[in-house]
């Protein structure tokens, strides 16, 4: 028998969940589906290893980041959302809060060591995140299939970040800078401070 192949609506209804969210878990890979005359179409199958996962999961650890104390605002409003997701998407699990004030960049984050212990004892079943670069600025899929190697679930709750974590990125470009030329030049020479006084004018002038 062949198997049945769902609409987006269909899905969404089937699963409790929005036809938006339908659309991003395609998007994101969660879930497999094939276009055909320009509209998705889900296999059935899919229906049931979703639920399967969901119903795995028991202990979710919600982990929100900012880069610095001014921002202490946006982690409240992020850990806010993220709680509110969990509750529409994984609704038979309970969640553990970890938090980070720090760069994108610092691979030595408080919150993210936890979160990697917390994998390994087998404390959580999925992590879930506002945004990749809340997890990691680079190398998030590396990240990523560490916790999968774990049996931890990494979801990204929403796609497109808000246009204020500009500055963010401003700030993680200047430290790139600030790193490398620290690196080839060393921090006393005058060569390292004319790098790091040009890059902070262009960053004011940006602003």
């Amino acid at each position: 028998m062949s198997e049945r192949y769902l609409s987006t609506r269909e899905f969404a209804k089937l699963l409790g969940v929005s036809r938006v969210t339908v659309i991003k878990w395609i998007k994101s890979g969660r879930i497999v589906a094939y276009s055909v005359h320009g509209k998705w179409r889900i296999p059935y199958s899919e229906v049931e290893r979703v639920l399967g996962g969901v119903e795995r999961i028991r202990r979710v650890a919600i982990y929100a980041r900012v880069s610095s104390n001014t921002q202490r605002d946006d982690l409240e409003r992020q850990v806010e959302a993220l709680k509110l997701w969990v509750y529409k998407n994984l609704p038979n699990a309970e969640y553990v809060v970890v938090t980070d004030i720090a760069s994108g960049l610092s691979e030595d984050r408080r919150g993210l060591r936890k979160l990697i212990e917390m994998a390994k004892r087998k404390e959580v079943q999925a992590v879930v995140i506002a945004y990749r670069d809340r997890l990691t600025r680079f190398g998030f899929e590396y990240l990523k299939t560490l916790f999968n190697t774990f049996g931890v679930d990494v979801y990204v709750a929403f796609q497109e970040e808000p246009k204020d974590y500009v500055q963010e990125l401003v700030e993680d470009f200047l430290e790139i800078v600030t790193s490398f030329a620290s690196r080839i030049y060393g921090k006393r020479s005058k060569k390292y401070k004319e790098v790091v006084n040009c890059v902070g004018e262009v960053v004011k002038d940006s602003n």
